[in-house]
């Protein structure tokens, strides 16, 4: 069930006002990441912020070196403009993701959209967790 969304001006509004964009790492959502990388048992986990044109990791677990991509270039950008969770079970074999170049080690990934964090917060971020090889059913 998608997760009720702000118009696209408002979610860039409220990801403003969190003032957190290219900030300086915060070991709060570093945990974040680490809870989602253990609590999904995966190599991969992240915390991004989904701008108007960029997508920021604000944490990251695992072997991802980037600081940010292009918004049209991350599987975030979906997530946010559907709300709700978002799992793709083989990046390659997804129409929708197979010709985005690769941007971490990920074969597969979950993605959510928080809106728990405030009402003028809603899908400002999403949290991820991937893996790098087949999952069982």
């Amino acid at each position: 069930m998608p997760l009720p969304t702000l118009n696209e001006s408002e979610r860039l509004r409220a990801l403003r006002e969190l003032d957190i964009l290219d900030s300086a790492p915060e070991r709060e959502f570093d945990a974040l990441a680490q809870a989602a990388a253990a609590v999904c048992d995966v190599p991969v986990a992240l915390v991004t912020l989904v701008d108007a044109h960029r997508v920021w990791l604000k944490a990251r677990v695992g072997p991802v070196q980037l600081c940010e991509l292009p918004r049209g270039q991350s599987v975030c950008n979906h997530t946010i403009e559907q709300g709700g969770l978002l799992e793709v079970e083989d990046t390659a074999a997804d129409e929708r993701f197979a010709r985005l170049p690769p941007s971490t080690p990920a074969r597969g990934c979950a993605f959510t959209p928080d809106c728990r964090w405030s009402l003028t917060a809603a899908s400002a971020w999403a949290c991820c967790a991937c893996w790098t090889s087949a999952r069982a059913a």
